[in-house]
């Protein structure tokens, strides 16, 4: 006897039920475990929690109506540094990522001394070379200065991403484009980056994420990013916990949003494949 359809759908959600019940008691249990430590650290810390004055510093309802308090003012600046400096950091990575591949020697030594020098030097000092030293030379603003020192830095971890993904490439397609008569513009723009682009996407994602956070050192050169309202917020109030964990959730609220964007373009470029 043939079994009806709604059989083995039915079947094969029982067999999924028992194995995800111990799963969710898991997490409710580690979920609880949580917030005992947390209530009781909270106990023997002898804290003061006023978390009912947090939201006056997300937003402000005046006569006018509602304005971004100093939280989000600072969150708006980080969004504002981050949005300029990724596509910056896209586009010296791929410029470091042709220059390393290239058959030039002097592109390769170029592109090597910029991965080197970059990836063996602390964050911090390049945002202070470049502000204190490039900056002036090129008539360029604190926020400027910023944006340039975030993507020359994330830049070059980017280019070694880009460049894992052209190498993990089958050999087959470059002579397979030389053999239709393709230059190596062509090649590289119709054949090879498109599919390294759907290898790489995970971990550049991961670089974008890791600006965002990198963001935070700009605070040393007085932008009022977040993290430096949040330093602000709290130098003012001594509310140290409540604003700090409020400026963790709007960092994790911009990296999540990013992390599920790659996740719906990387299903969509696998659907396209």
């Amino acid at each position: 006897m043939i079994s009806s359809p709604s059989r083995p759908r039915t079947s094969r959600l029982a067999h999924r039920l028992p194995g995800s019940l111990p799963d969710v008691a898991a997490f409710l249990v580690l979920a609880g475990l949580l917030v005992w430590l947390f209530l009781r650290g909270s106990e023997n810390l002898g804290y003061h929690w006023q978390w009912y004055a947090v939201p006056r510093y997300l937003v402000n309802f005046t006569d006018s109506g509602p304005a971004a308090g100093l939280l989000l003012q600072g969150l708006w600046l980080t969004l504002a540094v981050s949005a300029l400096a990724l596509p910056l950091t896209f586009a010296l990575g791929l410029c470091s990522c042709l220059l390393a591949l290239s058959p030039s020697f002097t592109g390769r030594v170029v592109a090597r001394g910029y991965l080197e020098t970059i990836r063996n030097t602390p964050l911090l000092i390049q945002i202070f070379v470049v502000y204190f030293v490039l900056a002036p030379l090129l008539d360029m603003d604190r926020f400027w200065a910023g944006v340039l020192a975030l993507a020359l830095f994330e830049g070059a971890y980017a280019s070694e991403i880009m460049r894992g993904g052209i190498l993990s490439l089958p050999r087959g397609q470059w002579e397979a484009a030389h053999s239709l008569g393709l230059s190596t513009l062509q090649t590289y723009s119709r054949v090879i980056l498109p599919q390294a682009l759907r290898r790489v996407l995970p971990p550049l994602t991961g670089q974008a994420v890791s600006l965002v956070k990198d963001s935070a050192l700009l605070s040393t050169i007085s932008i009022f990013e977040l993290t430096l309202r949040a330093q602000q917020v709290v130098s003012d109030t001594f509310m140290t916990f409540e604003i700090w964990f409020t400026t963790a959730a709007l960092y994790l609220a911009v990296t999540f949003t990013l992390s599920a964007a790659s996740r719906t373009l990387e299903r969509r470029l696998r659907a396209t494949a």
